[in-house]
């Protein structure tokens, strides 16, 4: 499973480096608290704004396909700051193994499925006027004939008396389309959209611009000389420390 952030580049244009970071940190931080706690995928890796997870019945899945497709709901479901992720899944053999020289390796995970899965989280929409808060695009060959509300069953809502009933389905699951992809020529693939929209009364570049500033204010942000500002409203009643310090 690959996901990323949408419209990055155009979202953090005008932010520091540091800011930028910190933008990229929460991302990730929120990615590992959301969808990944509790279930059994395994982060591989953290490429610029994207993120690479593995699910395998050797890390612990029953059904690492449909786990995969759970745990992109979920972090399309609790998107509180409007991340809205393309995230693409897709599966086969692989191997994970070490790559590099003597001097710096690392582990990663390599096999066709790999690069099939970076390639259906760029799927763009067929209908570019669609407003939807997120995406998950896999081949309809992993998808099969699942039913929609056997892989991602409604959340029930609690009512007034205890009990519980089905909320309405905020995925879509469309037809079958055709994509071309680069060195695959066309691959058939399936959607799932989140109809549901997220409206964050604070947005994840705001909460970026307020952590920064708290990370100055408590003097553990280098260089000093550079002030970085909170967002409009925010933190007004703290000061900055002296740049001197």
């Amino acid at each position: 499973m690959f996901a990323d952030i949408s419209r990055f580049s155009t979202r953090t244009l005008a932010m520091s480096p540091a800011a930028t970071l910190v933008y990229v940190q929460n991302f990730f931080a929120w990615v590992s608290a959301e969808a990944l706690h509790g279930r059994p995928g395994i982060v591989d890796k953290y490429i610029g704004d994207e993120v690479m997870v593995v699910f395998s019945k050797e890390f612990g899945s029953e059904d690492p396909f449909t786990d995969a497709v759970q745990a992109a709901a979920a972090m399309s479901r609790h998107d509180v700051h409007a991340y809205g992720p393309h995230i693409g899944i897709a599966s086969g053999r692989v191997i994970v193994g070490y790559a590099g020289t003597a001097l710096r390796y690392n582990v990663s995970v390599f096999g066709a499925p790999v690069a099939l899965a970076a390639r259906c989280a760029a799927v763009k929409p067929a209908d570019p006027d669609k407003v939807v808060s997120s995406t998950i695009v896999m081949p309809s060959s992993d998808w099969r004939d699942r039913d929609l509300d056997d892989v991602l069953p409604p959340e029930l809502i609690v009512q007034s008396d205890g009990s519980k009933v089905p909320d309405s389905q905020r995925f879509e699951l469309l037809d079958e389309r055709a994509v071309a992809m680069k060195g695959l020529d066309e691959v058939a693939v399936r959607e799932i959209h989140n109809t549901g929209i997220w409206f964050p009364t604070h947005s994840a570049e705001n909460r970026a611009l307020d952590s920064l500033h708290v990370l100055y204010t408590n003097n553990r942000y280098w260089p000093r000389w550079e002030t970085p500002e909170p967002s409009a409203g925010a933190f007004s009643h703290m000061k900055p420390l002296d740049p001197s310090i």
